[in-house]
């Protein structure tokens, strides 16, 4: 089965139930306070912010919400990420538990500085 291709990131949002949709919008805003600057995308078939190329992702699943702040964000941020199911890129909150929303603040401006740090 191919997934759905989706334009924007209000689309993708609009695909899941109501109480998905809040945590998801809640995700993007706390995104985008911490990264004003970035654009929207989708990439991979799911929520992206690009700054200098990509920023973060994030994207709902059956049972958990999906960051992706990239190896060197989930590396900078190993003791705050212990509590969570991780791979080398990515992290995975359960749903059903809270969100940690001050942390995917602090791991968004880490990411935005390592960005803006990139040679253009």
């Amino acid at each position: 089965m191919r997934r759905k291709e989706f334009e924007t990131i209000d689309e993708y949002i609009e695909t899941f139930p109501e109480d998905i949709q809040r945590i998801l919008e809640k995700t993007r805003r706390t995104i985008r306070r911490a990264a004003p600057e970035a654009k929207e995308a989708i990439s991979y078939s799911i929520p992206t912010f690009k700054l200098n190329g990509n920023l973060v992702h994030f994207a709902a699943f059956k049972n958990h919400i999906g960051f992706y702040p990239t190896s060197s964000g989930v590396r900078a941020f190993k003791k705050e990420l212990s509590p969570y199911k991780r791979s080398t890129g990515s992290v995975q909150f359960p749903i059903g538990k809270p969100i940690p929303y001050d942390l995917v603040k602090k791991i968004v401006v880490f990411r935005r500085k390592e960005n803006l740090g990139k040679k253009r």
